[in-house]
């Protein structure tokens, strides 16, 4: 394909262009196409090039070419909003919410303006006082977190009716909060907080607290005084079995992500954006862009010239991002720009994985990820070093854990595992670095322009596996069958052994080997992954908190677990036989 051919889209990936990215006229008629889409976000772009004496016609064309070829796609809001009057182009953000009423509006004001362009926030409720404190300006008694995240989840309801995408958040709370109880039931009657995750910030202390049967203290945030004392173990285990019964809370392991703070003398991060993949400080927002890394197989192997190529086009193009975003807030631009995160990854690795013939719960899996992840960030660090010194550092590089002697990066961070839930869909690839979910499978997704709660049914058949069993003689109507029955080649007798090993769908990959594969791309990204560790529907609360320890013993930096069937509405499941196969 050259730079000039349109996109080869699927129909799955037209219809959600058409519902949530192409230009409408005032009476809703379409008056864009992809590929009009992406010369308009490759040209916007790339006119920041012209401020550092660059060709921005050249970047222009070197970014269309990636995006129409489908090897690089930005975040959703870049898409959106890139050469429009909105110009907001991030999809990740956190805001500061302090213990005064003034604070927490303020973050509620920001949020909305967040949302209505398409992003997503994240919060730390961990400063606020609990519930029933005292309260010495009125001599009332506080209402605590909770209320005030029911606030929030409201205004997001009333927000996601005018916006371009639904919103999110990320409702994050400390292990020692006195609240945290509540906190981790929240969710528990499946119909509070729906526009929120929920995340518990355990500590090392916490966890080592909980292998050695111990206790922690719980802290009364507004005076730092002790407020209780938990046994870890029975902590652990309602957060357990929570994340067990509906998904939520996740753990967002802090020591680990302060560990890593670029620049810790901006101070301490203390929440993710809404999937967890991006730690922030408060007021930072961060760009993300994925390369759909299936795109760069060739005779077996990756084209890692090519691959590497695309990394340096998509680190420059997202650096660009930057000066061309209009940002919701002053504090939030110069926030952003002190700091200049971006966050590439991949996704489609998982049909990598099949295109290779190699099997995602295997050895060989972790280390074509360690060696993707491995060149990927190596490039990209180069990259942002070229950057800096044609542009110069990002300016809180000097206090960083970079200077004075370290890497001149032009970004305080590069690369981020997001979970690419609808770019996927336009690549037509794979989610993230997720195992296939089902090699037949349904996606419901939030579509209809007129009915914006109804959810749209998306059949779709993984396009790899039909191919390959096609050219080799295996496939069949009964093959379909199974397929929709079951989700993947394990039971099937009439597929070669190599398949059934690999085509292997996400439950039936033991959470230990989802853990392991996280933690490999974990050891290569400075940010964080976003990943969901699929559990069966039969697994049990101890198989959940099996995963939990894993994860913080192999260093990643938080942890989400989903048992199959746990809620009553997911975003895929297995396909229905009459489904219509796009």
């Amino acid at each position: 394909m050259t730079a000039s051919s349109p996109p080869a889209l699927s129909d799955n990936a037209r219809l959600v262009l058409e519902s949530r990215y192409l230009q409408r006229d005032d009476q809703g008629r379409l008056i864009e196409t992809p590929a009009q889409l992406f010369r308009r976000v490759a040209d916007n772009v790339a006119g920041a090039e012209r401020a550092y004496g660059r060709d921005a016609a050249a970047f222009a064309d070197q970014a269309y070419a990636l995006m129409t070829r489908l090897e690089f796609l930005p975040n959703s809001p870049t898409l959106m909003n890139a050469g429009l009057g909105i110009q907001q182009l991030a999809a990740c953000f956190v805001l500061p919410v302090e213990d005064s009423l003034p604070s927490i509006f303020d973050a509620l004001k920001y949020t909305a303006l967040i949302h209505q362009s398409g992003g997503g926030t994240g919060f730390a409720f961990s400063r606020l006082r609990p519930a029933n404190d005292i309260v010495h300006s009125t001599h009332g008694v506080a209402s605590g977190p909770i209320s005030f995240m029911e606030v929030f989840d409201a205004a997001t309801d009333a927000i996601k009716q005018g916006g371009t995408r639904r919103g999110a958040n990320m409702a994050i709370l400390s292990v020692d909060h006195p609240d945290i109880e509540a906190f981790v039931r929240a969710k528990a009657d499946r119909q509070s907080l729906t526009n929120f995750n929920l995340s518990v910030a355990v500590t090392d202390a916490f966890m080592e607290a909980v292998e050695a049967d111990g206790e922690i203290q719980l802290v009364n945030p507004r005076s730092g005084a002790a407020a209780g004392v938990r046994k870890a173990r029975a902590l652990f285990a309602l957060i357990v079995e929570q994340a067990w019964e509906h998904g939520d809370p996740g753990l967002v392991f802090l020591d680990r992500i302060n560990a890593a703070n670029p620049t810790p003398q901006l101070g301490p991060i203390e929440s993710t954006n809404p999937c967890g993949e991006q730690p922030l400080l408060p007021y930072e927002s961060c760009t993300l862009g994925s390369l759909n890394v299936a795109k760069f197989v060739r005779d077996g192997d990756l084209d890692w010239e090519r691959l590497g190529g695309a990394v340096e086009t998509a680190v420059r193009f997202l650096d660009n991002v930057i000066d061309q975003n209009h940002y919701p807030a002053p504090q939030i631009e110069r926030a952003t720009k002190s700091t200049r995160k971006i966050g590439l990854g991949v996704m489609g690795f998982a049909d990598l994985l099949c295109h290779l013939r190699v099997a995602y719960d295997s050895d060989e899996g972790l280390a074509w990820a360690a060696r993707l992840m491995g060149f990927i960030q190596e490039r990209a660090q180069g990259a942002s070093q070229e950057l800096g010194a044609e542009r110069g550092v990002f300016p809180a590089w000097e206090g960083s854990i970079f200077g004075p002697e370290g890497p001149r990066y032009r970004n305080a961070t590069r690369t981020t595992i997001a979970p690419t839930g609808t770019i996927s869909i336009i690549a037509d690839c794979s989610s993230g670095i997720e195992p296939v979910f089902a090699f037949a499978l349904v996606r419901r997704h939030y579509l209809d322009r007129e009915h914006r709660d109804r959810l749209v049914e998306l059949p779709e058949m993984h396009e790899g596996l039909r191919a390959v069993a096609a050219a080799e003689g295996w496939w069949s109507d009964d093959l379909l069958r199974h397929l929709q029955q079951h989700g993947s080649l394990r039971a099937w007798g009439g597929a070669p052994e190599w398949a059934r090993r690999v085509y292997v769908a996400a439950h039936e990959i033991s959470a230990e080997w989802h853990v392991r594969m996280q933690a490999v791309f974990q050891d290569h990204i400075d940010n964080a992954v976003a990943k969901t560790i699929n559990l069966p529907a039969d697994a049990s609360p101890a198989d959940a908190a099996d995963a939990y320890r894993l994860a913080w013993r192999e260093n990643c930096k938080g942890i989400t677990i989903y048992r199959h069937t746990a809620r009553d509405k997911q975003v895929l499941s297995l396909a229905a036989p009459e489904a219509d196969w796009r």
